[in-house]
This record gives C-alpha cells, structure tokens and sequence, in this order.
C-alpha cells in the first residue's frame, strides 16, 4: 500500500528543525502527492536553490529503503539526481537531493522520451554492481515462482532498478534520470529491460511493440527466452497479490499488461 502522505508543515517540529539545518531557512515548501513510497514529499525552496525532500516514519515498515538510497547514490550518480543530506530526526527519516527540473517520463507509444529511457537502461546496466547491502532477485520472486528452485533464472550480478513506474524516470533536456531506488536489486542484467515491458504495455504498446523497445539494449540480448517466461509468470502472481480482491484502476492496468505480456509469451511458445 502507498504511504500516507503528509505535508512539510505536518512534520513535527525537531525533524524539520533538522532538515533547515541541512538546507538553511525554507522560504517555500511544494508538497508532492503523485509519490507511492514516501509519506513526506516536497521540494524546499531555499537561498540556495530548491531541494528534493522525501521521507518516512521511522517506524514505517518500508523506512529500510531511505537508507538503502542513501548507501547506493554515490554510486548512481549521475544517472541519479546527487543525495545532499540524510537526517533522522523526531520520528522521521529524511533525504534531500538536488533537484532535477524536468517531467516524468512519456511510455506511449510513438513517445520521444522512449529512446531517452532507453539510453538510461544501457548507462544502468554499464554501472558495476556496488558491494553493498542489496536484495537479490532471486530471493524477491522466489515466492510467485511454481517451485523456488525456477527463480535462479534470475540469479546475476547487475545493478537494477526494478521501479520503472514513469513517475520515477524524470526527463531533462537530453536524457532520462532514474529516482527512488528504494527497490535496488542484485540480478541479472535482463531484468530491468523486462520490468520496463510491462510498464510499456500498461501505456499502450502491444507486447510485440514493447519486446521491440528492448531489442537491441545488450543486457536483453543476454535473456534466455525460458527465463523471461518464468519472469512474466512470477510478475503476473506478483500483481495479482498488490491487487488484492479490490484493486484500483492503477494496480488494474500493471495486472492487466502482465497477463497480457504473460499470454503473448505462451502463444508464441
């Protein structure tokens, strides 16, 4: 489920204490509401400049992915917008990072920001794999596999994303920046080009069209046709479990591409 959003001005008083003492006085706060893994965010406008606020509850359930970003933006960078501050103050937990000024990503079909997209796959997948805290994909999709054992098709030592919602890709003049990497996995390189099918086909694309987007991204050359089967049927239990038995539109539509991806890949086989 999304975390409650909460305004800058909801936050208790020592944590946005703490956060001015990172970016000097607040002149104007800008509360965003179209995040899904962060509770607070806001761009802070400063002396300085704007700042990218977001942030969780310390005891949220999810609050392991501030500092999962933390630890893997130096490494990120700078296909990820820079981490100014990290501060843990009166029962929240905040980051602050530059600000990028651009707009989410267009996945339509026809759309130019597809090709920008693409080129932040390659850049991506041309990043080593940072020797940090990360969770394997393996371990994430053990459980929507038939026997556990059919997850090692996505064993690997790539660096992923795994979040490719267009909300998290923000386009700037000539290229694509990836945000929130909350869901940074260790996997196998052709796992990010397949999360972005799906999305692809929740905007629009066929499967055939969305397949065709990937094609010549190097690390989908690498996927094993057998594998990608077993991944759509792992992302097709998956949506299923986020929808529940009363999804909304949004989570209707990601089920809906993943099925639909998921039939395509077993008519052709």
């Amino acid at each position: 489920m999304p975390a409650p959003p909460v305004a800058f001005d909801e936050l208790p008083s020592g944590a946005r204490t703490a956060i001015e003492a990172e970016t000097g006085p607040i002149l104007k706060i800008e509360n965003i509401t179209t995040g899904l893994n962060s509770s607070l965010s806001a761009r802070a406008h400063t002396i300085g400049g704007a700042v990218f606020l977001k942030g969780l509850r310390t005891d949220h359930r999810w609050v392991w992915t501030q500092q999962r970003e933390a630890d893997i933006n130096p490494y990120v960078t700078p296909l990820a917008p820079a981490l100014l501050f990290h501060v843990i103050a009166d029962g929240w937990d905040v980051l602050g990072f530059e600000t990028i000024d651009g707009h989410h990503a267009d996945y339509s079909p026809g759309s130019p920001d597809l090709p920008k997209v693409s080129d932040a796959l390659r850049e991506l997948a041309s990043l080593p794999c940072p020797d940090i805290e990360l969770r394997h994909a393996e371990q994430r999709l053990a459980s929507y596999v038939p026997h556990p054992a059919d997850a090692d098709v996505f064993k690997g030592n790539a660096l992923l994303h795994t979040d490719w919602n267009s909300h998290n890709v923000l386009i700037a003049g000539h290229r694509a920046h990836l945000v929130d990497w909350g869901w940074a996995t260790r996997g196998a390189a052709w796992l990010d080009p397949a999360h972005w099918i799906i999305w692809l086909i929740a905007a629009g694309h066929t499967p055939v069209s969305a397949e065709k987007s990937v094609a010549l991204l190097p690390a989908w050359t690498l996927a094993p046709p057998r594998a990608v089967d077993v991944f759509t049927h792992a992302s097709a239990n998956l949506w299923e479990e986020i929808a529940g038995s009363a999804p909304d539109d949004w989570t209707t539509n990601l089920l809906d591409a993943t099925r639909l991806w998921q039939q395509h890949r077993n008519d052709r086989s």
